[in-house]
């Protein structure tokens, strides 16, 4: 029994310097050489922070332009992800920025894009996401290979033109509804504000629903609403991992 616990007091150490040294492989020297590699290919993006990447930079932009009064214009870049813009106005149309320690390179040369969505050899697969990720969202946005393939091949005759033409009159009575709730909204008065966004939003769940589910469209709304529930509670749940010393609501905020 001696001879074990000495054994494990020898161990324990060398245990604990591989896992100190896995840690630092992970958030520091992996991204610096990813960085470097990129750089000799004539690759330049936003330089990498420890452990956050560059987390904080987009946090810091996003309240920046959501501080600012809306122009209406079709330039939304600038308003839904103005870091990218930001560095697209420094660096060009190729660029990367980094997600924690994990780097995402953007492509915006349209010859480029052209290149590798007509590539077939796999080269280009969906971002991995982790596991407590896909306990939530492993669907079909998120497969690759040979498991998209098949679900793709079972969902496809669901988009056939002759079968969207047969949708017609629900999108029309989803439509119609949303419409007559707009005009009630709007009523003597003659105008309102409206966020259109979340409107938008509840015409897409009734349409899905409405086509998937027939006559029973309302049980489709409710899966919709305990789905939305359950995004924002994944959300809040991903921000109190990152972020462990805020509460789920402050760390809300703070993202």
């Amino acid at each position: 029994m001696d001879g074990y616990a000495s054994f494990l007091l020898s161990v324990l150490p060398f245990t604990f310097l591989a896992l100190i040294l896995g840690v630092l492989y992970f958030i520091w020297w992996k991204p610096k050489m990813i960085e470097r590699y990129l750089n000799k290919q004539g690759i330049h993006g936003l330089p990498y922070r420890l452990l956050y990447g560059n987390l904080k930079e987009m946090s810091k932009v996003a309240k920046e332009a959501t501080s600012k009064p809306n122009k209406f214009s079709h330039g939304i870049i600038q308003r839904a992800d103005p870091l990218i813009q930001k560095t697209m106005l420094k660096l060009g149309k190729l660029f990367f920025v980094w997600f924690g320690p994990v780097p995402q390179l953007v492509v915006m040369e349209p010859e480029l894009i052209k290149e590798i969505l007509n590539n077939k050899s796999g080269d280009f697969g969906k971002m991995q996401v982790n596991s407590f990720t896909k306990l939530f969202t492993n669907g079909l946005a998120n497969i690759d290979g040979e498991i998209w393939a098949k679900h793709r091949k079972i969902i496809n005759p669901s988009f056939h033109m002759e079968k969207l033409k047969r949708m017609l009159p629900a999108f029309s009575i989803c439509c119609d509804e949303m419409i007559e709730k707009w005009e009630k909204l709007v009523g003597l008065e003659g105008s309102c504000e409206l966020d259109v966004h979340n409107e938008f939003q509840i015409l897409t769940g009734d349409v899905i629903s409405r086509a998937a589910f027939g006559s029973n469209f309302e049980e489709g709304r409710r899966i919709f609403h305990l789905q939305k529930e359950q995004g924002d509670l994944f959300v809040k749940s991903f921000y109190m991992m990152v972020f462990p010393w805020l509460s789920g609501d402050k760390a809300w905020e703070e993202g």
